[in-house]
């Protein structure tokens, strides 16, 4: 079972950090054609602003969508099984 909980963690990491480099690069490359086409057409800025906008909107969405399924994996975690303890019941702690 803690190789199912490694591969987990390990699995969070991999959708949280390729999620932001996904999520950066689709922002870095949208904000280069913003500014190329507002350089092109300068009276089509506002529109273009509005438009840029809601797709960072969009694309961040997406990440934190997948930040989302992430936590629910670390969390709650659906591949454990029911009988999973959740406090160890066979230590013995001894009071200091």
């Amino acid at each position: 079972m803690e190789n199912i909980l490694g591969l987990v963690a390990l699995a969070c990491g991999l959708i949280v950090g390729l999620g932001a480099i996904g999520a950066s690069i689709g922002i870095a490359l949208m904000g280069g054609k913003f500014l190329e086409s507002s350089a092109r057409q300068p009276e089509l800025i506002n529109e273009l602003q509005t438009k840029m906008f809601i797709l960072a909107g969009l694309i961040d969405a997406a990440f934190l969508i997948g930040v989302a399924i992430a936590l629910l994996f670390a969390f709650a975690n659906p591949l454990l099984p029911r009988s999973w303890p959740t406090s160890p019941s066979n230590s013995h702690s001894t009071p200091l």
